[in-house]
């Protein structure tokens, strides 16, 4: 019967006649046998596989050397070494794949420098088996969260015609192969087409067609940044609800942040209590943090006001009109208010031209959600609803109104109030486990330069 590792740790029984699969990571020999631990990507922990030298193939336990796969049959047994339960008996072994002597996976320690030159590789290590398994059970409860709420999960194109940040930071696609000369019209789609830095505005038309729906998929960015925080291309979540204004977009913002960190203290095991141990000896205290504490909720003057008065002497002067710097969040969240804070109401000037613009004609409806330790995870908006005043905002910005008719046909025809907002996966994993580079929540990265595997 083929199991799993993770199954059979869990087992509440002996289990004869099993067979596992899986790459050695280390081997260990003794007089007449050999102890082999096994992993096969199910779980952090190793089984313990004792192969006697009498076994059908135990002559290739010469070649089992760490990173080579095998077949094991046995029988699961309780294990006599102290602080593990159970160790599976073999009663074959077969050598499927042998490792050079060159595998770069030994038991020692492994820069994450190192580890990133190897990405094809690192997924086998203790760390990145973790890092991986997280984002997997984290996936499944964005799609859970929202479902259970009613939000139809909805796929958006990765090929578009509209910058929706407005930014101009956009991966072109073409096929006119070198010849930039050529009239835009005799491309591939007729017209200049990007790979898209958000789905918001497709999510908006579906939004007021089916009410409430979400993306969850790959987004791109051609910002050329080389920080911790940034990535070329990058996964994102983007609800958008009908009828919702600027509270009931934060109030959903803010029980998506603590449904994520509960989730993580319930289903994180064994892989939380490594990144607790090796990476970030807080992140544990910060997601009860998060999950318990109420958010507070503070406009940018006021936001803006408590940083000028603080006292601190920020890397960045804190300066009206201005956007928020990391070290600015981190300082209302951990040090002034020791709470996840919500800002909101920003000036229009350094927000996208579809935010719902304040009756004060200065600032917009829209919010960041700050956290401990990371900053900024979460940033929204109430979408400018009204026709004429969407039009001046796409004056006001410097974009074309023909660019965008498609969007204002949603404020012709039945339009309502309505919002969303955007969480970058790879932030949101950065916050759960601890972990300081986006490089090292990607299984292969895109950044800058660097476009390996």
């Amino acid at each position: 019967m083929q199991k799993r590792v993770r199954e059979l740790l869990a087992s509440e029984h002996p289990c004869p006649d099993v067979r596992v699969q899986g790459w050695i990571r280390t081997r260990r020999d003794a007089k007449g046998f050999s102890f082999l631990e096994v992993n096969d990507g199910s779980c952090l922990k190793n089984l313990q596989v004792v192969v006697d030298a009498q076994v059908p193939g135990a002559d290739a336990l010469p070649r089992c050397t760490t990173g080579a796969s095998v077949s094991v049959w046995g029988d699961l047994v309780e294990s006599p070494a102290p602080g593990q339960r159970w160790e599976l008996r073999a009663t074959r072994l077969e050598l499927i794949g042998p490792a050079d002597p060159s595998y770069p996976l030994q038991k020692k320690g492994h820069s994450l420098e190192f580890l990133r030159t190897i990405a094809h590789l690192r997924a086998r290590s203790n760390l990145f088996g973790a890092v991986f398994r997280t984002r997997s059970r984290l996936a499944r409860a964005v799609h859970e969260f929202f479902q259970q709420r009613d939000f139809l999960w909805v796929h958006t194109p990765i090929i578009t015609a509209s910058d929706c940040e407005g930014a101009g930071e956009l991966f072109r696609v073409t096929t006119l192969k070198g010849r930039p000369g050529e009239r835009p019209e005799d491309d591939f789609f007729g017209r200049p087409t990007y790979l898209t830095v958000s789905g918001q505005l497709e999510a908006e038309a579906l939004a007021c067609a089916l009410g409430r729906v979400y993306t969850f998929g790959p987004t791109f960015r051609a910002e050329n940044s080389n920080t911790s925080r940034h990535a070329a291309e990058f996964w994102m979540i983007e609800p958008e609800a009908a009828f919702f204004d600027l509270t009931a977009d934060m109030d959903l913002a803010e029980d998506f942040l603590k449904a994520m960190a509960r989730h993580m203290l319930e289903e994180g095991g064994d892989d939380l209590d490594l990144f607790e141990r090796f990476v970030d000896r807080e992140v544990r205290p910060r997601l009860r943090f998060v999950a318990e504490r109420p958010f507070v909720r503070i406009p940018y003057a006021e936001a803006m006001e408590i940083l000028q008065k603080s006292g601190r002497s920020f890397e960045f002067r804190p300066e009206p009109g201005q956007n928020l710097q990391s070290e600015h969040e981190r300082f209302l969240t951990e040090e002034h208010f020791r709470a996840p804070v919500i800002v909101y109401d920003y000036p229009r000037a350094i927000k996208p031209f579809y935010m719902r613009l304040n009756d004060d004609g200065v600032t917009v409806r829209a919010m960041d959600v700050l956290v401990p330790g990371v900053g900024e995870v979460i940033g929204g908006a109430q979408r400018e609803e009204r026709l004429e005043v969407l039009r001046e905002n796409l004056r006001f910005h410097g974009l074309k109104e023909e660019d965008y008719q498609w969007y204002l046909d949603l404020r012709r025809y039945g339009t309502v109030p309505h919002a969303g907002f955007g969480v970058g996966f790879e932030r949101l994993l950065m916050f759960l486990t601890g972990m300081g580079n986006i490089r090292d929540v990607i299984p292969f990265p895109r950044t800058p330069g660097h476009a390996e595997f």
